[in-house]
């Protein structure tokens, strides 16, 4: 990322200082030392219309076309494909981690599942988490279904790329279930 807005870096500090999180983070995103890296919010984002809960979701307008072609192609091989969680912005990936805080769920394991706030993919408008019918959202088991399957198969044609494979570089459990648009859509 070359040049993060100063306005980002003040809401994402504000936001782990709630946390109780260490400034080094931050500066380690910043300076490029950290696992994973600053993923700023996209500036423009477009309906891609409810999620499996009903909520309206939002992805940046290239990751949107590419989302909406990847679909069009699983429903025309038959594969259920649906959406659980697109754009989230630094204030939502706050208030997630202090649920599960709430929950009685340590900062240390919550980190390994979801990432802290300003470097959730899901803040750029690229990420999405999906699901098929028959499975539970963002559980392993959708390793197992057809539908992850085709993903494996296709989401590169649509310019989409599993981001945390096991054991990936950026200390992220296992998520089969997240996908983020990279570019180089080509179906």
């Amino acid at each position: 990322m070359s040049q993060v807005r100063p306005d980002f870096i003040k809401r994402v500090s504000l936001a782990h200082e709630a946390l109780g999180l260490s400034e080094d983070i931050l500066r380690q995103g910043v300076s490029g030392l950290s696992k994973q890296p600053l993923c700023e919010e996209a500036a423009k984002l477009v309906s891609v219309g409810d999620d499996v809960f009903g909520r309206p979701q939002r992805l940046a307008p290239a990751a949107a076309r590419a989302w909406s072609r990847l679909l069009e192609a699983a429903t025309k091989d038959n594969v259920s494909l649906q959406l659980v969680s697109a754009f989230r912005g630094v204030e939502y990936q706050r208030q997630l981690i202090e649920r599960k805080l709430a929950a009685g769920q340590a900062l240390d394991t919550i980190l390994t599942l979801s990432a802290a706030p300003g470097f959730s993919e899901h803040h750029t408008g690229n990420a999405v988490d999906v699901t098929t019918a028959g499975s539970a959202a963002l559980e392993e088991e959708f390793e197992s279904s057809q539908c992850f399957t085709w993903l494996q198969l296709n989401a590169s044609r649509f310019g989409f790329s599993m981001s945390y494979p096991r054991d990936n570089p950026y200390g992220i459990a296992y998520e089969p279930w997240h996908w983020c648009f990279w570019g180089g859509e080509q179906g």
